[in-house]
């Protein structure tokens, strides 16, 4: 049997499902919140759109003008058909549009800085995640985002079948180890979180259906259906070992460079602590600057790769929403001392954990 075979099999196989891999349109939407404010007619190119679920949903919900990139011309058939009966097919004042283009997400023909968001829901596997982050940059306009998911580790010792499969096709990292990737190319994290496992229901299940009325004499049909139910099976057998995550990152800005406390700093940083303290995280000379969100993502950055699973900050209740926190009370969490709920706030990294609860203690020094 040839490879064209199979791989014409595979395709017929996939053909007119809603997606090519695990994800939501609730999923696709709390990517889009985490990115951030955007401009009114957001650029956006999604690369492997697929039959493009998310290019469709981001054209209509956020008024995006989006670019969509697969090499498979019937899926992009597909999205021109789906795109031109929603009215997204061509250019509209008051709204987003869809553009379907036949490109190779590692050869991409579109000048530097041309987007605002880069967009790649289950894709990226086909660059890789360390290459996407490196090539994927320069495409961003200042401000702009990196949206990406991506098969992960759920613990750290998988299954022998799991771990097999994987290391064959895919090696995965977790949660933490990719954010701490990602930081290492140059970027924050914006938000990493699991995705819930009805991402994977909306894509096997449509695909377990279409494997049990494939014909099988068709060449590689036979071949493609038992593809597809053995990693069904897998993901059956060993759904608690990994999953799927959403990373949303932004390119830092190399005007604010953050490292850490060096030895001898001390007197200097309680200096700037004590001029900063009951206003901002900075020294007075440099509020308003960018200095302040250049520090709380660095903090954040170097939370996540560590896989904390709490971080608290007490704070002004419009400035730390900006970077993902939200009620602390949300989360069962009480300061064990007087303070407005609104004040005190609670990121989670990595939901891949459990979050502790209960009442905030705080050393004798802190005076609370």
């Amino acid at each position: 049997m040839s490879d064209n075979a199979l791989r014409d099999a595979f395709f017929a196989l996939h053909h007119g499902l809603r997606r090519q891999g695990p994800g939501s349109d609730t999923t696709t939407r709390r990517l889009l919140s985490l990115a951030g404010p955007l401009p009114a007619r957001p650029r956006v190119l999604d690369l492997g759109c697929g039959p493009g679920r998310s290019a469709l949903l981001l054209a209509a919900e956020a008024g995006a003008e989006v670019t969509a990139v697969d090499t498979h011309e019937p899926f992009l058939a597909e999205l021109r058909e789906s795109a031109a009966a929603r009215g997204l097919d061509g250019p509209d004042p008051d709204g987003g549009s869809v553009r379907a283009l036949r490109a190779d997400m590692g050869a991409l023909p579109f000048p530097d800085g041309s987007f605002d968001l880069v967009w790649a829901e289950s894709s990226v596997f086909v660059l890789g995640f360390d290459r996407a982050l490196a090539e994927w940059r320069r495409l961003l306009a200042p401000g702009g985002t990196l949206v990406l998911t991506e098969c992960v580790w759920t613990t750290g010792e998988p299954g022998p079948a799991a771990r097999a499969f994987w290391e064959e096709h895919y090696p995965l990292r977790t949660v933490a180890g990719n954010a701490a990737a990602a930081v290492a190319a140059g970027y924050h994290v914006l938000g990493a979180f699991l995705q819930p496992e009805g991402d994977w229901d909306e894509y096997y299940g449509p695909l377990a259906a279409r494997a049990e009325a494939a014909d099988t004499s068709v060449p590689g049909m036979a071949e493609a259906v038992a593809g597809a139910r053995a990693e069904i099976a897998l993901r059956r057998e060993y759904g608690s070992d990994y999953g799927y995550a959403g990373f949303v990152l932004r390119p830092a800005d190399p005007r604010r460079r953050t490292r850490p406390e060096a030895s001898g700093e001390e007197a200097e940083v309680r200096r700037v602590e004590a001029a900063a303290f009951g206003s901002e995280a900075v020294a007075p000379e440099h509020r308003r600057t960018g200095a302040g969100q250049a520090v709380v993502r660095a903090v954040l950055d170097a939370a996540r790769p560590r896989s904390e699973t709490l971080v608290l900050a007490l704070g002004h209740p419009e400035y730390y929403p900006r970077f993902g926190f939200e009620r602390a009370s949300a989360y069962g969490i009480r300061p064990g001392f007087e303070v407005p709920d609104e004040a005190m706030r609670a990121l989670v990294p990595d939901d891949s954990a459990p979050v502790p609860t209960g009442a905030l203690a705080c050393p004798a020094a802190f005076g609370v």
